[in-house]
């Protein structure tokens, strides 16, 4: 059911309501005017015929019925003549008012009194009144029937007046409703014109507001999957140049560890030889011999410093627990002072190489950084592997971080570290620590493969 029908339907109710309301008030005030005017009329009557039938009683039968001849119709009475016997000797002729017509018997019923009768006895006879309320029940009817037929058009002009108002008072809302449906076939350039109406003008203001910001969030939400696209694709693309920057270190590194350590290895072993056959002949050829043994022995330590930075070979030939333990070994030696604690707990867990790659260098990222920012006294290593993933916790007892820079900003190994984790849909947390020092956690889940 439409709202204009329903507008419709309650207006015409309630002036139905009115209507009946007014006919009842008029029905009543009918049937007291109809009761009024009968009863005072047959009163009246009674009255009057009663001073005069005794004038005409005493002049006999005969006066008296040529007086009610003469005397015709009462209005509202009939006036009936009986004798001694009591045989009818005469009866008012009826009205002539509005002659063939009746009220129907139940409103006649509803609007008329009952019927009262008074009796004038002489020695003669008896003269007899009684009311008769059949034309006031007529003239009640006929008013009737011309007022239920005004109220009758009254109420067909204010229901046509009401329905048309009412369509124009509801179509801007027709309007509201194909814009919700043309939004709603995914069209978003819809827009309402101004409304008559302050409801309907509300509404439109406040459609074409939330249309408008509707479009505004769709434009942002394509923006931002494009983006997401992007940086998708450039996650992508970083995790391939990552993959060959490790290809292209590991490269670097077998080849500094095979052929240029085996070339320095080659020289110090040479000079040390001129050396020691220099000996005791040519003490300028032994010094610039050994200055060339000592120099390569350098060279040799440097090279086996800068590998391990490079790739942790170690990681490629007995994996992570022996690489960190290599690291963790190389770090006291090169730091004495440093408290360093390693527990390697990975149980049964076998990493993929990228994952056990990434957990190496944030192992190695976070030992730079407590050293180098954090300055750290004693440093905490964990690394368990259970429940389907790998957690890696390093604690140290240095400054912490500063309060005005986040971990993942400025800092490019920890961005670079952190994108690392992501890809491989793990979790990085870097966070100070009381009263302090900082933690830097990394979760890695086992694929299926690898649990």
């Amino acid at each position: 059911m439409t709202l204009r029908l329903k507008i419709n339907l309650i207006v015409g109710a309630l002036t139905l309501l009115f209507l009946l309301a007014v006919l009842g008030l008029q029905l009543r005030s009918m049937r007291d005017s109809v009761h009024e005017e009968v009863v005072a009329a047959n009163r009246v009557a009674a009255q009057l015929l009663n001073r005069t039938a005794w004038l005409y009683a005493a002049q006999g039968t005969p006066a008296m019925l040529a007086f009610l001849q003469g005397t015709g119709r009462i209005r509202s009475n009939d006036v009936t003549l009986y004798d001694k016997d009591g045989r009818e000797l005469y009866r008012s002729p009826p009205s002539v008012y509005k002659a063939g017509r009746d009220a129907p018997p139940w409103f006649a019923a509803l609007i008329a009194p009952e019927s009262t009768a008074q009796s004038i006895e002489f020695p003669d006879g008896k003269l007899e009144v009684r009311s008769n309320a059949s034309r006031a029940a007529v003239d009640a009817w006929d008013y009737a029937v011309t007022l239920v037929s005004a109220a009758a058009a009254l109420l067909l002009v204010v229901n046509l007046l009401v329905f048309w108002l009412v369509g124009r008072t509801v179509r801007p809302f027709g309007q509201i409703v194909g814009a919700l449906e043309q939004v709603q076939q995914g069209r978003f350039d819809v827009a309402l014109p101004p409304l008559p109406g302050h409801e309907a003008g509300t509404i439109g203001a406040a459609f074409n507001r939330m249309v408008g910001e509707l479009r505004r969030h769709i434009e942002t939400e394509r923006r931002a999957v494009r983006a997401e696209m992007q940086l998708s694709d450039s996650r992508e693309l970083t995790r391939w140049i990552d993959h060959h920057i490790e290809q292209e270190r590991l490269m670097i590194a077998r080849e500094l560890h095979d052929e240029l350590g085996q070339s320095v290895t080659a020289m110090r072993s040479m000079a040390t030889s001129i050396a020691q056959r220099c000996a005791g002949k040519d003490a300028q050829a032994e010094q610039a011999a050994r200055l060339i043994a000592d120099e390569s022995s350098r060279l040799y330590d440097a090279m086996h410093g800068i590998i391990p930075r490079l790739t942790p070979l170690v990681l490629d030939n007995f994996g992570l627990a022996d690489a960190i333990t290599d690291l963790a070994e190389r770090t006291r030696r090169s730091h004495p002072q440093l408290q360093l604690e390693v527990e390697v707990a990975l149980g049964e867990a076998r990493l993929a190489n990228d994952a056990a790659l990434a957990l190496y260098r944030a192992v190695q990222e976070g030992i730079t950084n407590a050293l180098r920012h954090g300055r750290a006294g004693r440093i905490e290593l964990r690394l368990d592997g259970r429940a389907g993933e790998v957690t890696l916790r390093l604690r140290d007892d240095g400054q912490g971080l500063p309060a005005d820079a986040p971990p993942h900003d400025g800092h490019y190994g920890l961005r670079w570290l952190r994108e690392r984790v992501e890809a491989l849909h793990g979790h990085l947390t870097l966070e100070n620590l009381q009263p302090r020092g900082a933690q830097l956690a990394v979760r890695l889940p086992l694929t299926p493969e690898t649990a």
